[in-house]
């Protein structure tokens, strides 16, 4: 299908009740579900609808993750993001809610094991683009706790683009799609851990940095073992005391 123009997407009104990247998908959601946006049709470039939206690429980027791991969206290398046609889409399960404390026990688990694999294929693969951008978000986590904010956001994108860094698109999917239940599960931690707060992000902090350096020295078993420690951090920070 050749290019048209298409409408940029509006800017977002952030508000306080919900996740900036949870604000940013269901904006976009409605944003590719428009009449004006044809099956098939290219969306605008990353860096553009970013602007328009008023946010962070690495926040944009975890919901175009969303939406194409939901089927809304495809991509073509090279190409861009494009609306997918609504009549093709297969059913896609979810993971659904997290219900109670053995839920949450293993589903962390779980993402010891695929994470874990990610790390490892990321520190496999070192591409340069992905290292940087691993580098970066890790760095505004930092940020984000040295200025008092959640940096849950910035959290999820992480992994998320340790996750993009492994070259396994289906790893990447799989991550999106759990996306809401990583976020409870550190909002959960978070008010739940006996550790004060500075400890808490203390540790947070250097098990990144652990993470970031095995996978820029591209140390796949060192990059495994970092990530499986972290989120067994996680754990113990939750269910410890």
């Amino acid at each position: 299908m050749p290019d048209i123009a298409l409408p940029r997407p509006c800017a977002l009104t952030p508000s306080d009740s919900k996740p900036l990247g949870d604000q940013v998908y269901e904006h976009m959601l409605l944003y590719i579900s428009s009449p004006a946006i044809p099956a098939h049709a290219r969306l605008p470039g990353e860096v553009e609808m970013a602007s328009s939206l008023g946010v962070s690429r690495p926040i944009l980027r975890q919901a175009l993750i969303r939406l194409r791991a939901e089927g809304h969206l495809y991509a073509r290398k090279g190409s861009g993001n494009f609306r997918s046609n609504p009549q093709d889409r297969v059913h896609r399960g979810t993971f659904g809610p997290l219900t109670s404390i053995s839920d949450i026990r293993q589903f962390l688990e779980f993402r010891c094991a695929l994470e874990g694999e990610c790390a490892a294929l990321a520190a496999g693969q070192r591409d340069s683009h992905n290292l940087k951008e691993i580098q970066t978000l890790a760095w505004r986590i930092e940020n984000a706790f040295q200025n008092d904010a959640d940096g849950i956001d910035e959290d999820v994108a992480f992994h998320q683009a340790i996750a993009k860094a492994s070259g396994n698109r289906f790893f990447a999917m799989t991550l999106a799609a759990m996306a809401a239940q990583k976020r409870f599960g550190i909002q959960l931690t978070r008010q739940l851990s006996s550790r004060d707060a500075q400890t808490r992000k203390a540790e947070v902090n250097s098990e990144h940095q652990a993470i970031v350096q095995a996978v820029l020295q591209g140390q796949p078993t060192k990059a495994r073992a970092a990530m499986t420690a972290h989120l067994r951090g996680g754990i113990r920070r939750l269910f410890d005391g």
